[in-house]
């Protein structure tokens, strides 16, 4: 019985000793993903796209918005000249013009959407092989990011922001000089 309880506390303390060394070897690391989409080329160029995308269908908005507000305006206008069928008739075209004015904004919210998921997810895709292969060849465990605001303090030299940065323009460089599209 005692050989039973000398085995038992020698498995216990190399089972926590090879628990401590485990937590030794266990290597993280973070990024700032915000200041890396501020600063990967194709991420901007990302942005300018979708802000052209979205000014179309602010315009489009904003001429439906006019014709409505023209309409209420002459009806206004016109109301006390008109016969109570006539009135009818015109709040009736209002209220249709309203309808489709909030449909359409409806729609232009999804295909900004849309687009903005087209436009942003080969970034991200990029961006993710980046931290993977950085993460695979620094022998990281994990890597956090501070964008995320899950980090309250870190040390500095933990920090790949920079390295991913350097990653994404050179890949950006490269993909210049070899003539292709990068979108």
């Amino acid at each position: 019985m005692r050989v039973n309880k000398v085995v038992l506390a020698a498995l216990m303390v190399l089972a926590f000793a090879s628990s401590v060394e485990a937590q030794n070897n266990v290597k993280i690391a973070y990024i700032d993903s915000q200041t890396i989409l501020d600063q990967d080329p194709a991420a901007r160029q990302a942005q300018r796209q979708f802000e052209a995308s979205l000014a179309t269908y602010q315009s489009e908005v904003q001429q439906m918005g006019e014709e409505l507000q023209q309409l209420i305006e002459q009806y206004e206008q016109q109301q006390a000249m008109l016969s109570e069928e006539a009135r009818a008739n015109r709040q009736e075209q209002i209220r249709l013009k309203q309808t489709q004015y909030q449909q359409r904004i409806q729609e232009l919210e999804q295909q900004a959407t849309l687009r903005q998921v087209e436009l942003v997810e080969p970034v991200m895709e990029r961006i993710t092989t980046i931290i993977d292969a950085l993460r695979v060849e620094g022998g990281y465990s994990m890597i956090f990011d501070v964008a995320a605001q899950g980090i309250i303090s870190a040390d500095p030299a933990l920090d790949l922001t920079a390295e991913v940065i350097r990653r994404l323009q050179a890949a950006a460089a490269e993909q210049g000089t070899s003539g292709g599209s990068g979108w």
